[in-house]
């Protein structure tokens, strides 16, 4: 059995969440320190679409995003009831049917739908689309709910939450850094990248899964988050600026959703604005370790896709030293 360790973890975004609660589940003593007096007030987690989508993010990522992708859904789904697993669907208007082939030869594991499958499964989508892509093993979640349900799980685990304190305790055995961005000072090559996305609330809109629509310049995606609540997102623009949304990506946005679906122009604006995701030169997660002290970050657009299988790469490192994963690098830190 692992000897058990007294661990820091310092940041409470989905990646330190999943870390914490990892950890705590396998008897070691763990200590969560968040800068923010109240929750995720910092977290770019609560700007994501949570999409769980590993083979959709084939088209621009590596094998090993898919991979650790799929691992990562079944520890979604024995972990958090709310997840739903009921698949992605992947459309284009008739004038970029080339990127729907081109996106069905850069990924796997999707169904060509017929028109009369497609209104089976999307109703509101009836006959607009032709040669829809079906993934049927992808998932999607609200993403606040689930940070705060990690949280609970977290602490009912026993670890030690400590809001508004971005130093981690010196008696600490080893530390973890899920910091994102804020650890940019340690790790040079990191850089944000800019995702804007718009939340509105529909009683008109009815969609039951992720729809993504494809588009030359980027690809648009809702993502339901029940109680007729959407989130229609996201930019990938180079730049760690957040805050409110453009004015060009608004009507990006808006437009390409009222194209989806036109029900979506009676819909309510509830919330808009930005996050910046942590991400490296590759767009590759990492896993750096140095001497008492573990960087996990790059995660890129994949947080929710990626942090529980991250999390129990770490954790394995910890309890056995095995580090074979393609995520394990050399370290980069400069502390």
């Amino acid at each position: 059995m692992a000897r058990s360790r007294k661990i820091a973890i310092r940041g409470a975004g989905i990646v330190g969440l999943w870390q914490a609660l990892t950890l705590a589940r396998r008897s070691h003593e763990v200590t969560l320190c968040e800068r923010s007096p109240y929750p995720f007030t910092y977290a770019c987690s609560l700007y994501a679409g949570a999409m769980l989508a590993p083979n959709c993010e084939k088209e621009s990522a590596e094998t090993v995003v898919r991979d650790l992708g799929l691992r990562s859904i079944a520890l979604w789904r024995d972990t958090y009831p709310a997840a739903t697993i009921n698949g992605t669907l992947v459309v284009a208007l008739h004038r970029d049917r080339n990127e729907l082939a081109r996106f069905a030869r850069m990924t796997e594991g999707h169904q060509r739908l017929a028109t009369d499958e497609l209104t089976a499964l999307e109703p509101a989508l009836g006959d607009r689309f032709v040669g829809v892509l079906f993934y049927p093993h992808e998932g999607h979640l609200s993403p606040e709910p689930a940070l705060h349900f990690l949280l609970g799980q977290a602490k009912a685990a026993g670890v030690d939450v400590r809001l508004g304190e971005g130093e981690y305790p010196a008696e600490a055995d080893l530390v973890i850094d899920c910091r994102g961005l804020a650890a940019k000072s340690d790790l040079p090559d990191l850089r944000g990248v800019r995702g804007e996305r718009i939340v509105v609330k529909s009683q008109e809109v009815k969609l039951s899964r992720p729809v993504r629509m494809l588009h030359p310049r980027f690809p648009l995606y809702v993502v339901p988050w029940g109680h007729g609540t959407y989130m229609i997102g996201a930019t990938v623009i180079e730049s760690e600026e957040t805050g409110p949304v453009t004015v060009r990506s608004a009507l990006d946005l808006l437009s390409a959703a009222y194209a989806l679906d036109p029900a979506f122009a009676e819909a309510e604006i509830a919330l808009q604005g930005a996050g910046a995701r942590p991400a490296f030169p590759d767009n590759r997660p990492r896993i750096m370790v140095r001497e008492r002290y573990i960087y996990v970050n790059g995660l890129y657009r994949h947080g929710f896709l990626l942090a529980p299988a991250l999390a129990e790469l770490v954790a394995d490192y910890i309890d056995t030293g095995a580090a074979t994963s393609e995520v394990f690098v050399a370290d980069s830190a400069q502390r």
